[in-house]
């Protein structure tokens, strides 16, 4: 049971780089973390929590593994929990 962090690397709302925040075990485990780090529920989408680069660190800290965002994504299929946008 784990939660990923990816680098901030994706631009996002106020000038800021965003990460995105998953769990390869369960949506229970990483509703919990994000609410933990301070999160709100909006920033919820689908399957991950997209999140400002002011909060890597502390999530990281928190016990977030900080992976690349590949390693994220494999590891999130893997689990599968991977859930794509509707066509």
């Amino acid at each position: 049971m784990t939660v990923l962090i990816d680098p901030p690397q994706w631009p996002g709302p106020r000038g800021l780089m965003w990460s995105h925040l998953v769990s390869d075990s369960s949506l229970e485990e990483l509703h919990d973390f994000a609410a933990r780090l301070g999160v709100p529920s909006r920033a919820f989408d689908r399957d991950h929590y997209d999140v400002p680069e002011t909060v890597h660190a502390e999530a990281v800290a928190l016990g977030a593994e900080a992976v690349s965002s590949y390693e994220l994504l494999r590891r999130l299929i893997a689990a599968g929990l991977r859930r794509r946008k509707r066509r």
